[in-house]
């Protein structure tokens, strides 16, 4: 049995590629203005590092934010059950995940890889990458290095608004009156913490916690999160292919 599961996500398009001994393949690329074209690209990419024609594909399970655009695919499945899915074949003990990608933020409160609860914030760009974007590069550094910036930091710079657009404006204010790179750098991404806090408390997430997702790569993010939280997060060597992991897995359950 040979599944692939592509997840669409709005910055990055992942396809795993799961063998019936459950070895995983896997490649990840952009996924620019057109989902359809990344997904085939990502779909190609991955038969090519397998060494697997296209004929000998079983299934092809789509999710992500763009997991409709995928005509070629079987079958669409949410994010949050591929979430799920992907964590429990990982990290079979973990009874919580929160996911961060490009657009939105997820928490998801799981038991032997099923759904219990969860909470999604789709509807604004605040704590997610794109919020990460916009305001590394208000501070004119790679996205890449905001974490590790913010590591850096003896006293985080209090940022008051959440809002990307305001955010921004924030940073460059901050920066004019003498605020450094590492101390606001900090205070951002503490101020994402307090707000991915609050919703994994709502769910009840104490204990057994996997962090995923794109954002899942900011060492700042993480360390801030587990110190809000008071928990230990389980971090994938590739956090951003639990959800392609999930849809692969999901035809051969």
């Amino acid at each position: 049995m040979i599944s692939v599961g592509i997840d669409a996500g709005s910055a990055t398009t992942k396809a795993v590629l799961v063998k019936g001994d459950r070895s995983i393949i896997h490649t990840i690329r952009p996924t620019a203005f057109d989902f359809i074209s990344a997904a085939e690209m990502a779909y190609k990419d991955v038969l090519d590092h397998a060494g697997v024609d296209k004929k000998a594909v079983d299934h092809v399970y789509s999710t992500g934010y763009g997991r409709n655009s995928i005509k070629f695919a079987d079958k669409a499945i949410s994010e949050i059950t591929a979430h799920a899915l992907g964590v429990y074949h990982l990290y079979p003990d973990v009874n919580g995940i929160i996911d961060i990608g490009g657009q939105d933020c997820k928490v998801i409160s799981v038991n032997n890889g099923k759904v219990i609860d969860f909470l999604m914030n789709d509807k604004c760009a605040a704590g997610t990458g794109k919020f990460l974007e916009y305001t590394a590069r208000a501070l004119e550094v790679p996205i890449e290095e905001l974490g590790e910036l913010a590591l850096d930091s003896k006293t985080p710079a209090g940022i008051t608004s959440m809002c990307t657009v305001f955010a921004e404006s924030e940073v460059i204010s901050l920066r004019a009156r003498g605020f450094t790179k590492e101390d606001i750098a900090a205070g951002l991404i503490e101020n994402i913490a307090k707000r991915v806090a609050v919703m994994a408390r709502q769910i009840g997430l104490k204990q057994n916690v996997a962090f995923v997702g794109g954002v899942a790569k900011n060492a700042g993010i993480k360390v801030a999160l587990e110190k809000e939280l008071g928990v230990s997060f389980c971090v994938p060597s590739e956090p951003q292919i639990t959800g392609a992991l999930g849809a692969a897995l999901y035809s051969i359950r």
